[in-house]
């Protein structure tokens, strides 16, 4: 949904969100999809490239959790076909989950480099309707393989943390969209930029200057600017909009048209970034993860030589480009589709043109179909 139909019925001028939000457009997952069909659509890309052997771990992070016990990871094991020699665990906090499981992952593969790890980080944004915070809603999975020899980026070495405990932004148990804090949410982000960026210093982390780009979690794409702009004034830098522009520019480009993604929010980025920019082997780039409540990870990855063969630049933009638009008044009834929360059975309507859907919800479980 373009954000002019939001501002047609708001009656907010348009730049609000263009501009002051940086943010022009929002994915709106049809009723047949969920965090489940979005993850195996984005992890069969990567089995279909690089098989399945050694796969033995899948860790999914979302927000967007489909049940209180069972993993998500074990719905995409089945549907993309991997061994049942594998572990399957979903992991949880607020945005950060994502890199909480690459973080994860690099550990399994350090105690066993014979083994690989499917990562996945897949999330639906949404907020209560007519909130300050359905112009960020959005959507999006984004899967990686984790490997001793890896082919696009090496994980580098160390890490800033820094946790607090903020009331910022959650979801109880018994509501379907989050409690915010957007005044609170923003200065607790920025405070996790200057202590986390503290902390990856005082670990002998690399030098400001040594970073050719800079990655941040994007609940909506001004926000990185803010981080940056935090991050450029700590460090003795003028924040001008040139620099902003320089640094930044290449890795909103996704997200503006996509809107919040939560976990996977940070790794659109990146794609983004590696789509956009001039070869970058060798050369660093910092990220900055974040999960409210709050949770922060600074951490930076160095792309390899021959990363830009394994690039899917066509793919993304044909993923991002070929969403059907859709009306304010249909974005209204895909919000108002619920499914059964009393054990109804359900046939749920063929809309989405993904290679995996959620066909119905019979004897309170959800139900999925692939077209392989």
């Amino acid at each position: 949904m373009d954000l002019a139909e939001l501002a047609r019925h708001t009656g907010a001028e348009v730049n609000k969100y263009y501009v002051g939000l940086g943010q022009t457009a929002q994915t709106v997952p049809a009723p047949d999809e969920d965090i489940v069909t979005m993850a195996a659509a984005a992890a069969r890309q990567i089995v279909a490239r690089h098989g399945a052997d050694g796969i033995r771990t899948i860790l999914f992070a979302t927000e967007s959790g489909i049940d209180q016990s069972k993993s998500a990871a074990v719905y995409v094991q089945d549907l993309i076909g991997l061994s049942a020699a594998t572990r399957a665990v979903e992991l949880k906090q607020a945005c950060y989950g994502g890199t909480a499981a690459l973080q994860l992952a690099a550990g399994i593969v350090a105690r066993d480099p014979q083994q690989r790890v499917l990562v996945i980080a897949a999330d639906i944004a949404k907020y209560d309707l007519d909130s300050a915070g359905e112009a960020t809603q959005g959507g999006a999975a984004v899967a990686m393989l984790v490997a001793a020899n890896p082919a696009l980026a090496v994980l580098d070495e160390p890490s800033g943390l820094y946790t607090a405990n903020v009331q910022d932004f959650w979801r109880p148990n018994y509501r379907s969209t989050p409690m915010v804090d957007g005044k609170l949410s923003i200065g607790a982000y920025l405070e996790a930029v200057e202590q986390a960026w503290k902390d990856y210093e005082g670990r002998g982390g690399r030098g400001f200057a040594e970073f050719a780009g800079f990655c941040y979690h994007q609940p909506f794409t001004k926000m990185a600017y803010k981080a940056h702009t935090r991050l450029l004034e700590l460090k003795g830098v003028e924040p001008t909009a040139a620099r902003l522009y320089a640094d930044l520019s290449r890795t909103a480009v996704y997200n503006r048209m996509i809107g919040n993604s939560y976990t996977a929010s940070l790794y659109v980025a990146l794609l983004s970034l590696l789509d956009h920019a001039e070869d970058l082997t060798g050369r660093p780039v910092a990220m900055f993860s974040y999960g409210s409540g709050a949770v922060a990870e600074l951490f930076s990855l160095t792309p390899v030589p021959g990363y830009r063969d394994q690039l899917r630049t066509a793919g993304n933009r044909a993923a991002i480009a070929g969403r059907e638009p859709i009306s304010y008044e249909n974005y209204r009834a895909v919000r108002d589709f619920a499914l059964p929360d009393d054990g109804a059975e359900l046939t749920v309507p063929a809309v989405t043109a993904s290679p995996y859907r959620l066909t119905a919800v019979s004897g309170h479980s959800r139900i999925y179909g692939a077209d392989r």
